[in-house]
């Protein structure tokens, strides 16, 4: 089984996660994506962060209706702060017949060179880049294994959607109808959200 393994805090998820996980799912032939749900990236600013089970009960809530996809907590089970290669190695033994690769936008290809073990990660796996913010790639890591996609470009990040809701205003076409009403059930994001 070839599967994609979408990297990410999903603080919170939103549509644009979505749609580069379908894009990626049909352009890559990927048989499953799973999401994988990092509870403390070592690169990143864990004060901003939500309750690490939160984030993963609004990922299942995205994800209900979609066949191909499929949440992963596995990095809640590894040591902190979560290394990716750690995880990677987990994978491999669990799933020895499966085929790994990752899927990962081009903000974190300009941090690659600082993860733990990166070489190895290159060596036994396939990076699929996708773009975020701009026409062109921003970052040119050069190497077999990472592959450039095209795929759209949409205006969303989880930055923006914490923003708009810290503002009180409607983050409705950004974000799944259900991980808004969880999100306004469990007061996340400072929201007073409006639909």
């Amino acid at each position: 089984m070839k599967v994609g393994l979408f990297f990410g805090s999903f603080n919170p998820i939103h549509n644009g996660h979505l749609a580069i996980a379908k894009f990626m799912k049909e352009k890559i032939m990927f048989d499953q994506i799973w999401i994988i749900v990092s509870p403390a990236n070592p690169l990143k600013d864990k004060n901003i962060l939500i309750p690490e089970n939160d984030r993963l009960n609004m990922v299942q809530l995205a994800i209900q209706d979609y066949v191909y996809l499929r949440v992963c907590d596995i990095e809640f089970l590894l040591p902190r702060p979560s290394y990716t290669i750690n995880t990677l190695s987990h994978l491999k033994n669990q799933y020895k017949n499966y085929e790994f690769a990752l899927i990962l936008g081009d903000d974190n290809m300009g941090n690659f060179c600082k993860w733990k073990e990166y070489e190895k990660i290159l060596e036994q796996h396939i990076i699929y880049v996708y773009p975020r913010t701009h026409k062109a790639f921003k970052h040119n890591f050069t190497h077999p294994h990472v592959v450039y996609v095209e795929a759209p470009i949409l205006p969303i990040s989880s930055t923006k959607i914490r923003f708009l809701c810290q503002q009180g205003l409607s983050v409705a076409k950004y974000v799944p109808l259900p991980v808004i009403q969880y999100m306004k059930d469990n007061k996340l994001y400072l929201s007073s959200l409006i639909e």
